[in-house]
């Protein structure tokens, strides 16, 4: 059993978004050749895209090659769209979910779907939330490591996180929009340097504006092992001990207190930094993530835990499929085969 938390899907096609709304900024799909596209915004190219993107059979072979049960659907953050007026965001978000509720109810022993939602509109934000667990059978959301100029302990934010742990949704928190990225224009930096600093960012803004104190049931999973988080733990730590005046002045809990209260994925690439973070976060809060379909995925699934755990079998299933599964929730699971 293998579930895969962290994986992308878009649709095959959409409207042309700019000419929908009326303004630019949007990602359109050109099918240039069979079973490729081109992500394009403002007729200036950004990514390359294969048919296993959208192609729903393509997908659940390469699952099937790879030995993974089910995988866990969310867009691309790409197509957050935080930036655009909010009623535009939330109709490309109901698009988009639909998309995805029509995948998993098309495969439902294959699948399990987390939604977008207008995260710069709260309002719409948990109207659009509740439509997607309620609604459409969605297990939560994926929203991004910032919402523009907030960051993610941002008091704006609180009724969603509240409707999210009022409605058991889980939220997988991925990096997007990299900081810095102006001044990464060479080696693909923005990936390399900038995503891990994002999710270092919003795990330290969850930590140090309270949100595991105000919303004690709230499920967080964030992407790429947690990013430059685990490794700096360390520094974190020491700045709230030492000058609590400019870092415990919305919460005062030490954030290594936090370990283990929160999910990482597995997306590591590297055998000792799985062994730490597990032992960091513990063994119940590290769940298989890919970043299917994109090359800076693991391309087989669950290779590296089934290596460095090849003698753990406890260890070893909890990571594969149990804490997914209780990230999740159960329910999400009673009516699908495994």
């Amino acid at each position: 059993m293998k579930i895969d938390l962290h994986t992308h899907i878009l649709p095959e096609s959409w409207p042309d978004l700019k000419e929908k709304y009326g303004y630019g900024g949007f990602i359109n799909l050109e099918h240039h050749k069979p079973c490729c596209a081109k992500m394009m915004k403002d007729g200036k190219f950004f990514r390359e895209i294969q048919n296993n993107c959208w192609d729903q059979k393509g997908r659940i072979k390469d699952c099937d090659e790879s030995e993974v049960s089910m995988q866990v659907l969310s867009t691309v953050p790409i197509m957050f769209s935080y930036w655009a007026k909010p009623p535009d965001t939330l109709d490309l978000s109901k698009f988009l979910n639909d998309h995805i509720a029509g995948v998993v109810k098309d495969f439902p022993d294959r699948f399990i779907g987390l939604g977008t939602l207008p995260m710069q509109a709260p309002d719409l934000a948990v109207k659009e939330l509740e439509r997607c667990v309620k609604d459409l059978g969605l297990a939560g959301i994926e929203i991004g490591s910032h919402i523009n100029d907030w960051n993610l302990d941002d008091e704006k934010l609180f009724p969603v996180y509240e409707a999210a742990e009022d409605l058991g949704a889980a939220v997988f928190v991925h990096p997007w929009d990299m900081m810095g990225k102006d001044r990464m224009p060479k080696y693909w930096l923005p990936w390399l340097v900038g995503m891990p600093a994002e999710t270092s960012l919003a795990i330290c803004s969850m930590i140090f504006g309270g949100i595991f104190e105000k919303f004690k049931k709230l499920k967080v999973c964030f992407a790429h092992g947690g990013g430059s988080f685990p490794m700096t733990i360390g520094r974190i730590e020491h700045g709230f001990n030492v000058r609590p005046d400019l870092v415990a002045i919305d919460n005062n809990i030490n954030p290594r207190d936090y370990l283990g209260k929160f999910y990482l994925d597995s997306l590591v690439h590297d055998e000792t930094a799985l062994k730490f973070i597990v032992e960091l976060i513990g063994e119940d809060k590290i769940v298989l993530g890919s970043d299917y379909p994109f090359p800076l995925g693991e391309h087989h699934p669950g290779k590296l835990i089934e290596k460095v755990y090849h003698y753990n079998k406890s260890v070893r299933e909890k990571l594969l499929w149990k804490n997914a599964v209780e990230f999740l929730g159960e329910e999400n699971f009673k009516s699908r085969s495994k």
